[in-house]
């Protein structure tokens, strides 16, 4: 049984999307939280805070190292965050004299964030080429059709006569936006988190901004000082899933609505009625409103979630873990749609 509608085994066909589910997996998380610690025992090695033997020893563990999931399971139930027992086990497979050296210098959330953003990175390209490609099928409906006649509508009611072109062009030209807003955000967003116990790096003294800087280097990351307690980069990045699924449903609505009129929009394979077998009814127009409000829903959450004290909190973290995940998600399942319904789409207008 699975709790969300996104990887659910059967609504995900709905509302999921598998190349963005992956990357939320835990399979996929805890391989995010090894690559950082063997970047890290890697910097902290060229920089001298460790020694090389000790960064080989953690680097050949990390090549055969297995979790043992029930063990992680019952240490987030203790500790809040699944590190402290990653952590334990790991050294245990690394064995004496050179276990300590592994998290040298490093707290839970400098794992947990940076993981996040090695699987957001991936995240990231994946939105972009999708919202490219909607952008292109919604180009190319204009090319075909742009010089048709709608009826423009205000406030739900017959106004003046409009060209498709003039109601395609509000469905594309926010994701164009969209496409340059998620560019601008990637520089800022896509940065390492490494700032120790309480964000000052006390154990490696002089070395501290030399090591970091590495890190961010063999992540392939940004270099910038921590922000454990500094959510803002996260939030507006949910600001723009909302803004892209949001964008989205718009299309969505009007898709919906032309239909329900008749004669102003031919689609093809849409969905079928138990009771109804003559009705094709339009899905994933229906489904594109569904993400878009439960994304501008949940958006507030993230907000709640900057709310952090002093230099850490448990629960504006966690509610992060429960927020984001279905914010990216949504925002996925909204492009996958959109791009099915724009192929949908056999003519518009008159």
């Amino acid at each position: 049984m699975s709790f969300s509608p996104f990887d659910h085994p059967v609504l995900s066909g709905l509302l999921g999307d598998e190349e963005t589910a992956r990357h939320f997996s835990a399979e996929a998380e805890i391989a995010a939280m090894l690559v950082f610690e063997r970047a890290l025992a890697e910097a902290e090695a060229d920089e001298g805070v460790i020694d090389t033997g000790a960064a080989a020893a953690i680097a050949d563990a990390l090549n055969t190292f297995k979790p043992d999931m029930a063990g992680l399971k019952a240490g987030v139930g203790q500790d809040g965050v699944i590190v402290p027992e990653l952590v334990r086990q790991l050294r245990s497979a690394i064995g004496k004299p050179h276990d300590k050296a592994l998290h040298f210098g490093a707290t839970s959330q400098d794992v947990i964030d940076t993981g996040l953003i090695l699987r957001l990175k991936h995240v990231i390209a994946h939105l972009d080429a999708v919202l490219a490609d909607v952008v292109e099928l919604l180009a190319g409906i204009e090319a075909r059709f742009g010089d048709r006649a709608l009826m423009g509508r205000t406030r739900m009611q017959a106004a003046i006569p409009i060209t498709v072109s003039d109601r395609v062009r509000a469905w594309r030209e926010p994701l164009l936006r969209h496409r340059g807003r998620l560019e601008t955000q990637s520089r800022g967003l896509l940065v390492v988190q490494f700032g120790g116990a309480a964000g000052t790096l006390e154990k490696l003294g002089d070395k501290a901004n030399a090591v970091r800087a590495a890190l961010a280097d063999k992540l392939g990351l940004g270099d910038a000082p921590q922000w454990h307690s500094q959510r803002d980069r996260l939030a507006e990045f949910a600001s723009l899933l909302s803004l892209i699924s949001g964008s989205l449903g718009k299309f969505g609505q009007d898709v919906t609505l032309m239909a329900q009129a008749g004669g102003e929009i031919a689609l093809k394979g849409g969905g079928g009625s138990s009771a109804m077998p003559h009705k094709q009814n339009p899905v994933a127009a229906e489904v594109l409103v569904t993400l878009a409000r439960f994304n501008a829903t949940q958006l507030s959450g993230m907000h709640q979630a900057l709310v952090h004290e002093q230099e850490r909190s448990g629960a504006a973290w966690t509610l992060e873990w429960l927020i984001l995940p279905q914010m990216v998600a949504a925002t996925a399942a909204s492009l996958r749609q959109a791009k099915t319904l724009a192929g949908q789409i056999e003519a518009i207008g008159t």
